[in-house]
């Protein structure tokens, strides 16, 4: 099949590793990616977990309202599960350009949820430079920043950890793993907050 074809021959880290990146890997290019983003020193900002679900606060609100805004920013994107924890967001998106058919139209295959697997990949790689336009860092950065920018307007005392966590998503089970990951999370919590070597966190 051709789906998923651009990948390294193996990711040799583990989700907390400093740096996840595959080296040379254009992060613009189109496929599903799942990231991972966490307050500054893990602060409980979002909210709580009552009953294994997620009670959002005010700050909790803003975060969720501006992830679903990155369709109006990035046309490009298409939004797959995602989920707003107490210090952190869980998110898979995946980036669609379009890929150009013999006819010269786009060609995606649907899946559910509403995101896509590429029929063909882009095989251009790029090294460490600049933010690129349109890589999943512009679009994480954005995402941060509109929060930040609102929480200050309205003197709400909230901050992001600098980095935030990126995996590229290889195959079609890997995919659903994650899925089922971000599903799980609230029910996970209370493991997740006792547990600080939480791969995803």
């Amino acid at each position: 099949m051709g789906l998923f074809k651009n990948k390294p021959a193996k990711w040799a880290g583990r989700y907390r590793t400093e740096s996840a990146r595959w080296q040379g890997y254009d992060y613009s290019q189109d496929g599903f990616y799942f990231v991972t983003i966490c307050t500054e020193n893990k602060e409980l900002f979002f909210g709580d977990i009552r009953d294994g679900k997620m009670v959002l606060s005010d700050i909790g609100k803003i975060a969720d309202k501006f992830w679903l805004e990155i369709l109006d920013h990035f046309s490009f994107v298409k939004l797959d599960c995602y989920v707003i924890m107490p210090n952190h967001v869980h998110v898979v998106l995946y980036i669609d350009h379009g890929q150009i058919d013999d006819d010269g139209g786009y060609t995606t295959v649907e899946t559910r949820r509403g995101a896509s697997l590429p029929r063909t990949q882009n095989k251009h790689k790029r090294k460490f430079g600049p933010l690129q336009k349109n890589s999943i860092s512009s679009i994480i950065n954005h995402y941060k920043g509109g929060v930040t920018k609102l929480c200050c307007k309205y003197d709400i005392n909230f901050a992001w950890q600098a980095r935030f966590h990126d995996r590229v998503i290889r195959n079609e089970n890997e995919l659903n793993r994650v899925r089922q990951y971000i599903i799980d999370n609230p029910l996970r919590w209370e493991l997740d907050r006792n547990n600080k070597n939480d791969l995803y966190i």
